[in-house]
């Protein structure tokens, strides 16, 4: 998760300055002849193509969009799936390139939208297929029958907050009577804190830097992120989508130094308690002269450390979110879904974190590989 916020877009910027410059021209500030001076206007936000080996709104763009819609759906029976997908794909292009007359003339600047199909659908084409698992059931979770599962992610990130709604308005609009809305969830990233060469990770709701690790290079990615095989499922990757609920009176209660045991790491500069920088990985062998884990046993960077669970690194995109009670958007990208599933093991049987959480949705889909004009979105798994 290491995303920062994106720049304002350009009409967002005309939007707060236009009053300013009305009065300046009115008094005779600027002569028709003298072009105004644009030296001080943010450039246009980069756009993000849609298409490709993988799909947009995982690893691009870099920085991640400051705000994310994710809205979860169940297909109606019989609804045939190939031809909704290839309908969903076609929207996504003229959404993000802007020809879309359902943007109401906003500019889509970095919008990506990203979309996943549910176990279930998975389970249709071949049950052996990676994402044909459901999630099982952990503890601390107080999840309604339709916040548990789904068959289609729709997943919207856009630096503009107006962008989103819009975005997920036509979408729905396209699959039309096909899907039944399960859930959905808004969030946004928090402030960013630099981590290293160019990386940087935002705060939660705690405080604390959130996302620190997971695979970054290119190599790690190829590694633990994107799915190599079979060839229907290969480019794309596995999410996981959990809401929680956080309680932060009681969190905010603890010292920060309680605060810190609880994380593994400083909360001002996100080093982790065993020393180093930001970006060093925290070392769970250090103690303290008396024998003391400077890392405490049961701190969160311990619990779910990739190496002391014996998996794999995970691509962690969090949310902060506001409802009746303050929580957390948290998804995570991997190629093999034990790599969460057996995390979360670990930190169910200690991890002092979780103290602190209550799930009320959970979800995990088959992120589709990328497309083009050629390759209709979903066409490789659903022929």
């Amino acid at each position: 998760m290491c995303q920062a916020d994106s720049r304002p877009s350009r009409r967002a910027f005309l939007g707060a300055t236009g009053t300013v410059t009305a009065v300046g021209l009115s008094a005779g500030c600027q002569s028709r002849s003298t072009p105004p001076d644009r030296s001080d206007a943010p450039a246009p936000t980069p756009t993000v193509s849609p298409t490709g080996r993988y799909q947009a709104g995982i690893t691009l763009p870099q920085p991640a969009q400051r705000n994310l819609l994710a809205v979860v759906a169940d297909l109606v029976d019989a609804v045939p799936v190939r031809p909704l997908l290839a309908e969903l794909g076609e929207a996504i292009r003229t959404l993000t390139a802007g020809t879309d007359a359902r943007l109401m003339g906003l500019e889509p600047g970095d919008l990506t939208v990203t979309i996943g199909v549910g176990p279930r659908l998975v389970r249709t084409v071949d049950p052996a297929l990676p994402g044909a698992k459901d999630l099982p059931r952990f503890s601390r979770e107080q999840i309604a029958s339709r916040a548990r599962g789904g068959d289609l992610l729709i997943q919207i990130c856009a630096g503009d907050a107006l962008v989103v709604p819009v975005v997920a308005a036509a979408l729905v609009e396209r699959a039309g009577d096909r899907i039944q809305e399960r859930w959905r969830q808004s969030g946004v990233r928090g402030a960013n804190v630099p981590v290293d060469r160019g990386r940087a990770a935002p705060r939660n709701l705690f405080g604390f830097v959130d996302g620190i690790v997971g695979p970054h290079t290119r190599a790690e990615q190829e590694r633990d992120l994107w799915l190599s095989g079979p060839a229907p499922v290969a480019d794309g990757t596995l999410a996981v989508l959990r809401r929680m609920e956080l309680d932060l009176p009681r969190f905010a209660k603890l010292s920060v130094a309680e605060q810190e045991a609880v994380f593994g790491r400083h909360r001002a500069t996100g080093v982790p308690l065993s020393g180093g920088t930001i970006a060093s990985g925290p070392d769970l062998g250090a103690k303290t002269p008396d024998g003391r884990y400077l890392v405490p046993a049961d701190a969160h960077a311990r619990r779910a450390h990739a190496t002391a669970v014996g998996v794999g690194l995970m691509l962690r995109r969090s949310y902060s979110t506001d409802g009746p009670a303050p929580g957390l958007l948290f998804m995570s990208f991997q190629n093999d879904i034990r790599t969460f599933t057996s995390t979360l093991t670990s930190m169910d049987n200690s991890d002092a974190l979780l103290e602190y959480t209550t799930t009320t949705a959970s979800a995990t889909f088959l992120v589709l590989p990328g497309f083009d004009e050629q390759h209709p979105l979903g066409s490789r798994l659903f022929r």
